[in-house]
């Protein structure tokens, strides 16, 4: 006699739930956003039964709010936003999709999906656009911080029997301060050295 296979017992709360998108967003000015669609799969051998709850369900209507999934299958959840208003602007509401087993009453999974209302998809593409414009100009003014080794100017050929304080003008910055300070430095120790070894005019050669 063959013992009939058991499913595993699934626990409550821990099975993934896969819905697309994860984000809903809704603009004003364009009727065609004020209905989005949400869609359920299904990747697993058994029968699932969903519930779709809101946080302000007053500013919404969700068609087929309840249901059930087949196997392997997927199921289409329309929302409309029926309170577009200036001052729902920019604020999150969250719809929680729950799913369980068709012979059972507890949860086994639940996601949550965001949904927003805004003004306006030019403002919303505007923003975004000037966004990604000082991203790059903050990139790239660090990119030239980091890796530019410096601003560097052409040096020109001190004239012949003049100052070496021309090398002063091939550098800038404080780079350039630290090299010039060297540079009178060494001059400084050179002076005082050649001058201890030159003999003194007042005692002559010696005889």
């Amino acid at each position: 006699m063959h013992q009939q296979k058991r499913q595993p017992e699934l626990v409550e709360g821990n099975l993934p739930v896969f819905v697309f998108p994860t984000e809903l967003i809704f603009y004003a000015d364009d009727q065609s956003t004020h209905k989005q669609v949400l869609t359920l799969y299904n990747p697993y051998e058994f029968a699932l039964k969903f519930k779709v709850l809101c946080t302000t369900p007053n500013k919404y209507v969700v068609v087929d709010a309840a249901g059930a999934v087949k196997p392997q299958c997927c199921v289409d959840i329309v929302i409309r936003h029926r309170d577009v208003r200036s001052c729902h602007y920019g604020v999150t509401d969250k719809f929680r999709l729950q799913v369980s087993e068709q012979s059972q009453r507890k949860a086994l999974g639940r996601k949550e999906v965001v949904a927003t209302l805004l003004p306006s998809a030019k403002e919303q593409q505007k923003e975004e656009e000037e966004k990604r414009i000082k991203e790059h100009l903050t990139e790239s003014l660090f990119f030239e911080q980091s890796f530019q080794p410096g601003p560097w100017h052409l040096a020109q050929r001190p004239a012949q029997g003049s100052y070496p304080g021309s090398v002063y003008t091939a550098f800038t910055g404080t780079t350039g301060l630290l090299i010039w300070q060297s540079l009178l430095d060494w001059f400084s120790l050179s002076f005082k050295v050649h001058g201890s070894c030159q003999p003194s005019e007042q005692g002559g050669h010696r005889s």
